[in-house]
This record gives structure tokens, C-alpha cells and sequence, in this order.
């Protein structure tokens, strides 16, 4: 999920000094690990919830449950939070959510049982709502000010994409060796991220303010969509793009573990860690490999890749078969970060300057619509019909659905007027 935004105006046509470009630099790199950071600790009980189910309890529809209130979470403050950095500065929204996946962390830690895990989960979500467009937004223009002359936003969107989707993979992998090897596995990775994410919340909070607060303040409101109207059928066709995209994602986040222990019989927390990790990486990886194409290309490579890895994915729960799962997984991965950094591309071209935060916040609130709603229907499914049987059915949706909003969004570009910028 890359940035595809340039730095406001307020950036434009000013050669920083020296302090200013360190202090920006700082800031960039700060908030880059904080983005990341905050982003794994989201995805940390992915490898541990086979360890809840264990302890207290629970079906496998429980468990999609826990996964979709930490969605609820994420729609939520993007619908009343995500945009508002616009308007009262990037650090007054990202610090206090790097702070609230904090007071997430002592949930987990102190509220044991099932009602604590639905609450934790969803206020982690919260704090990523909070988080996702701000953090990209303030990363485009902190990057514009640590450049000695205006440059080409391309490297600010790769750190982004390698943030947000390679910490998603980062924290699973983390708890699930910490649960593997370590003692206290439902307590020692909450442990260690608190600690980091207060200490960035620190660093983030004395890194330079980048947003120009409008004067007057504007009243608040809730998120709407701030797309001039002959630019909302792009962003729409994206958006479901991204819905399609993180629907896929969804699986590895929440039933993935589930599959491998029950399917493959892997009973292995590290495993279950490295196999999220390894699909969310893959779509960073791409990411950046793919950072100079084209919108079209990037639309155009997303799904010949994906859709391959999803039908090994499905094949490596009917054989069964560990390594063509993970094959699947890591191909899979790939084309979904490629599909969603196409649309996000696309969504970036229709932002106003002066409300890239509330057009993403717009994005994402779709996007993890996509994350949540598809990941719950498929755990329902597991209940009447067997687990392969289930994915099967997803995976031939999911890439229907990803082909026909991919070439969609690369049909509306071609017939765009040219010299629209969208990369």
C-alpha cells in the first residue's frame, strides 16, 4: 500500500537548509519505523490465535469474529479520524495512535479472556485507522523536506509500501518465533512492541510538523469523499480494486494459521508467522521492485502473477502440500501488493492537495471493508463445508474479482485525456 502523493505547496519551490533537511530526514525515518512497527503490532496475534482458541475456547467463526472487529475498529476512525491530519497537523493524529495501539497492548496483557481479546483487537484497529492515510501523507512531505531540490515522491512511496505491508508481515513473524521459542507467548510480544511504539511515539512527536493548518479551522465532520466529480469513477473502480486485493490479504491476517494447522497439520507457531510474513513481504517486495512502472503495468503484472499463486495456494490444501502452500502464499503476496499499489496509484491521481489524507482515509475505509467482510463469510463457510472445499470458492472469486476491477481501472486511464500524471 505505497503512497502515490506529492508534497503540498507549502514544499514547493523552497530550497531547505541544512537543519531543516536533518531534522526532516529524522522525521522521515522515524516515522517510517513507527508506520512499520505500528502496523506489525496490528498483525501479531495472527500466529498466536490457534494458542487463544486453545485457551479459551472458541469455533472457528469466533475467531473470523475477533479478525473482523479489528476491522470495525479501522473503518471506524478512518470514517471520524483518518482525515482530520489535514486539517490539525500529521503528528497530532499519528502520535496519539501509535499511543492507543499502546493501550491496546496492556489490554491484551492485563484483560485476559475472550472479552479482552475482542476489545484489544478492536482498538488496535483503531489506532491503524488512524494511521494509514496519515502516516502516508506525512511521509510524502517530510521526504519533499529532506531533499535538497524537489524530487520525484517515488522513493517516499516505496518506504510506504515497505512500512505498511512489510510490517504487516513483520509482526506475525515476530510473535510467532517469540511463541515458538520464548516464554509467555501471549504476553512477551505485547511486551516488546509497547515499549518500541512508545519510544517511537517519542521520536515521532519531536520530528518536524509537515501539514499547513487551514485558517479558519474548518468544522469537523466525518469522512466523506473528497474526489472532484469527473475523477470519482477512477476512484471508485480502484477502490474496489483495493477491496479485491485486500480481501486476499485478509486470509493470511486471520485463517491462514487455522488452515495450516488443520489442513496441513503444521502445528508450528513459527511457521504460522513466516507463512503470513512471507506473503505480505512478497507484496512489498514487488512493490519496489515495480516502483518506477506505470499505473497500467503494475494493474496489468498484479493479476497474472496473483492469480497463479492463488490456485497453488488452493492446491497446496487439497494435495495437501506445505511447500506449494507457501509457493501460492509468496506469489499470491506479490500480485495482491502489485494490484493495490496500482490502485492506490489511481486513487492519488484524483486527490485535491489539500486533502490527500481524507481521499486515502477514503481508500482504506473501502479497502479494509474488502480486509474484513469476505475473511468472516469465508470462516462461516468453513463450518458447513470443508475448510479446502471453501477456499476453493473464494479463490475463484477473488480473482474474478481482481482481473475485472484491474483491467477496469487500466480502461479508464487509457481513455483519460493524456499528460495525467499517475505515477
Amino acid at each position: 500500500m505505497s503512497s502515490v502523493i506529492t508534497a503540498g505547496p507549502e514544499h514547493e519551490g523552497k530550497r531547505p537548509s541544512d537543519a531543516r533537511r536533518r531534522h526532516h530526514s529524522f522525521g522521515f525515518w522515524a516515522a517510517a519505523v513507527a508506520f512499520l512497527v505500528n502496523m506489525g503490532f496490528s498483525a501479531v496475534p495472527t500466529p498466536l490465535y490457534v494458542l487463544y482458541q486453545r485457551r479459551d475456547h472458541f469455533s472457528t467463526i469466533m475467531l473470523t469474529v475477533v479478525y473482523a472487529v479489528y476491522a470495525v475498529g479501522v473503518i471506524a476512525s478512518l470514517f471520524f479520524g483518518g482525515h482530520v491530519s489535514d486539517w490539525v497537523g500529521r503528528k497530532r493524529v499519528f502520535v496519539p495512535a501509535l499511543l492507543i495501539n499502546v493501550v491496546s497492548a496492556l489490554i491484551f496483557l492485563f484483560a485476559p479472556g475472550l472479552a479482552g481479546l475482542l476489545v484489544a483487537r478492536v482498538v488496535s484497529g483503531i489506532s491503524v485507522g488512524l494511521t494509514t492515510a496519515t502516516a502516508t501523507a506525512y511521509l510524502a512531505e517530510l521526504h519533499i523536506g529532506r531533499s535538497v531540490e524537489r524530487r520525484s515522491s517515488r522513493r517516499a512511496q516505496v518506504v510506504a509500501a515497505a512500512a505498511n505491508l512489510g510490517g504487516i508481515g513483520f509482526g506475525p513473524l515476530v510473535s510467532g518465533l517469540l511463541a515458538q521459542y520464548a516464554p509467555q507467548p501471549l504476553r512477551l510480544p505485547y511486551i516488546l512492541f509497547a515499549a518500541a511504539l512508545f519510544v517511537l511515539a517519542v521520536l515521532v512527536l519531536v520530528s518536524p510538523e509537515t501539514a499547513v493548518r487551514p485558517q479558519p479551522a474548518p468544522r469537523y465532520r466525518p469522512q466523506r469523499i473528497a474526489v472532484p466529480g469527473h475523477a470519482r469513477p477512477m476512484f471508485f473502480l480502484a477502490t474496489a480494486a483495493g477491496i479485491a486485493s485486500f480481501a486476499v490479504f485478509g486470509v493470511f491476517n486471520s485463517l491462514a494459521p487455522s488452515f495450516l494447522a488443520g489442513t496441513m497439520h503444521q502445528h508450528s507457531h513459527a511457521v504460522a508467522g513466516a507463512v503470513a510474513f512471507a506473503a505480505f513481504a512478497a507484496g512489498a517486495v514487488a512493490q519496489i521492485a515495480m516502483s518506477r512502472a506505470g499505473m497500467p503495468r503494475t494493474l496489468g503484472t498484479g493479476p497474472m502473477v496473483l492469480v497463479p499463486g492463488l490456485a497453488l495456494l488452493v492446491g497446496g490444501m487439497w494435495l495437501p502440500s506445505l511447500a506449494m502452500f507457501v509457493i501460492g502464499g509468496v506469489l499470491t503476496g506479490a500480485g495482491g501488493g502489485l494490484v493495490f499499489r496500482g490502485a492506490l496509484t489511481a486513487v492519488g491521481s484524483t486527490a485535491p492537495p489539500d486533502s490527500r489524507a481524507e481521499v486515502l482515509a477514503g481508500f482504506f475505509l473501502g479497502a479494509y471493508i474488502g480486509l474484513s467482510v469476505p475473511v468472516v463469510g469465508l470462516g462461516i463457510a468453513t463450518q458447513y463445508v470443508p475448510a479446502r472445499t471453501a477456499m476453493l470458492a473464494f479463490v475463484v472469486i477473488a480473482a474474478l474479482a481482481v482481473v475485472l476491477c484491474g483491467r477496469s481501472v487500466s480502461a479508464r486511464h487509457i481513455r483519460s485525456k493524456p499528460g495525467t500524471p499517475l505515477q
